[in-house]
């Protein structure tokens, strides 16, 4: 389905996740932030190019993965993106939502 995001018309999903990462910008990552309430700092960016990066790697993205990615701790994680955070920031990021959330 498509959605109207940062003046540009986006391909979602029903949970609205983007169907193509190709259609991403920062101000499309922005759009959802809002969205999802959050604001987006320096760190919350350096997260995103992060999730981003392994997803282009195929690294499959999970809470632990985040914990030992030396980006962030949990702790911050979870202050960052609140209530679910690796959802939240996938999304942000424009990617799938990983296998590992429900």
């Amino acid at each position: 389905m498509d959605k109207v995001l940062a003046g540009k018309t986006i391909d979602v999903n029903e949970e609205g996740y983007l169907k193509d990462l190709g259609q991403w910008d920062r101000e499309v990552g922005t759009a959802i932030a809002v969205e999802e309430g959050i604001e987006m700092t320096d760190k919350h960016w350096e997260v995103i190019d992060y999730i981003q990066d392994q997803f282009k790697k195929e690294v499959a993205l999970s809470i632990r993965s985040i914990k030992k990615s030396g980006v962030i701790d949990i702790k911050s994680f979870y202050a960052l993106f609140p209530k679910g955070p690796l959802k939240k920031s996938t999304k942000i990021a424009g990617i799938p939502k990983p296998k590992s959330c429900v």
